[in-house]
């Protein structure tokens, strides 16, 4: 049952972590068939898909709780909406873009085309980038109106939505980097499965973004 079999996984990880009488053969037994009862094999995948999809819950319900005291707080007489630099609709595109060339990637490795894979990767990798670079082109352009993060609570809401995206786009390229750089022939873990949870992140976050958009875009 798979219920049984992720309790026997769980109890191997504990052992692993806790040492002491788990590596001990039991008594009576072949000290070889002890060992080979207790030696994990490669991990399951499945813990990898549990950890992202955890990881995206708890960012999605991060935002939810935002864009609840967002709705709440925009029926107030002091708001004021905050008009978006055009720049912020590049920074989309550029974006959407880097979803583009990652899915290229992962195509390019599924037919062991390994250069044509980082090449593509690679640019996702400066896509994200720009985009945080552009990000903060829109701070820029929105300080020089005078608008900051203290002027009403429009202005608040825009800095504090835009700063924890572009914080969970950081972590994005961080991962990109990783898979990029991390030689995986010493890892348990392949390239393809690391590319592949990698870009539900991505993709999630490209997702995020355009919700976001249009959460502010009425303001203007």
């Amino acid at each position: 049952m798979p219920g049984i079999r992720e309790i026997q996984e769980i109890e191997i990880i504990i052992e692993d972590i806790g040492g002491g009488g788990g590596n001990e053969p039991p008594a009576g037994g072949d000290e070889g068939d002890g060992d080979k009862r207790r030696r994990p094999g490669p991990p399951s995948s499945r813990r990898y898909y549990i950890a992202i999809t955890l990881g995206i819950v708890s960012i999605f319900m991060f935002f939810m709780a935002l864009t609840s005291a967002f709705l709440v707080r925009r029926t107030a007489n002091d708001w004021v909406p905050v008009h978006l630099p055009m720049v912020i609709w590049l920074n989309t595109v550029i974006l959407l873009a880097s979803s583009a060339t990652l899915e290229l990637a992962r195509r390019r490795l599924a037919i062991a085309d390994l250069d044509g894979f980082r090449t593509f990767w690679r640019a996702t990798t400066a896509l994200g980038i720009f985009f945080l670079a552009g990000q903060l082109v829109v701070w820029h352009q929105l300080a020089k109106q005078g608008i900051y993060v203290a002027v009403n609570p429009a202005s608040s809401f825009f800095y504090i939505f835009t700063a924890a995206h572009g914080l969970h786009i950081v972590g994005g390229v961080a991962a990109l980097l990783y898979v990029l750089f991390r030689a995986f022939e010493k890892t348990s873990i392949s390239r393809a499965l690391a590319a592949e949870i990698t870009s539900y992140y991505w993709h999630f976050m490209d997702g995020l973004w355009l919700f976001l958009l249009a959460l502010l875009y009425p303001g203007k």
